[in-house]
Formats: C-alpha cells, structure tokens, sequence
C-alpha cells in the first residue's frame, strides 16, 4: 500500500523556521506538493514541484520546496513563518507530472502534520 509519510511539524515563534518532510513508500511520483488546511478553512495549495515549481503567492520567497528522488522524499523548508502560516500541512502526490495547484487531482495524500505559528 502507498504511503505518505510526513514529519517535521511543531511550535514556532513568527519569525522563526521549520522543515517539513515526506516520504513516499512503494513508488514514485512525479510530482508532490504540500497543501494547508487551517481551522474553518478550505485546504489550500502551498507548493508542488513535477514539471515546473510552483508556490502559492502567499509563501512565495519564504517557502522552498524541494526533492531527493534517491529517498522519494519531498520536503518544505518554511522561513519567516507568520501566524497566518498555521495549519495542518498535508503532502499530497500524483503519478501525472503537470503541477497543479487543486487538491481533487492528488492521487495520495499523507496524514497531516500541524504547524503552529506563535506570534
């Protein structure tokens, strides 16, 4: 069975920086990303990288996606994080290798890790 595992989540001051992490057992994808979902809200696209790079306006210049294929892992290194940062951080893969910022085309999805921003 596919799975995604991610790691790296926590506490932080505004300001401050975190990893997030996530490796993908049993086969590789194309593309994988990150989406939010914050409380009351709609999840939302963060990064993905497959044929093209591509952040979400709200964390462009602070976030940094990036990929080791040796370990099929993905990982999201978030730099001068803000309150609004907070939220349960998903890692998301498909097999097609088009990014796209909208969830419904994800084949595989991980359990989430939290991201709390204190300001």
């Amino acid at each position: 069975q596919v799975q995604l595992v991610e790691s790296g989540g926590g506490l932080v001051q505004a300001g401050g920086s975190l990893r997030l992490s996530c490796a993908a057992s049993r086969r590789t994808f194309n593309t994988m990303g990150w989406f939010r979902q914050a409380p009351g809200k709609e999840r939302e696209f963060v990064a993905a990288q497959g044929d093209r790079t591509y952040y979400a306006d709200s964390v462009k210049g602070r976030f940094a996606i990036s990929r080791d294929n040796a370990r099929n892992t993905v990982y999201l290194q978030m730099n001068s994080l803000k309150p609004e940062d907070t939220a349960v951080y998903y890692c998301a893969a498909k097999l097609g290798v088009v990014v796209t910022t909208e969830a419904a085309r994800y084949n595989y999805w991980g359990q989430g890790t939290q991201v709390t921003v204190s300001s």
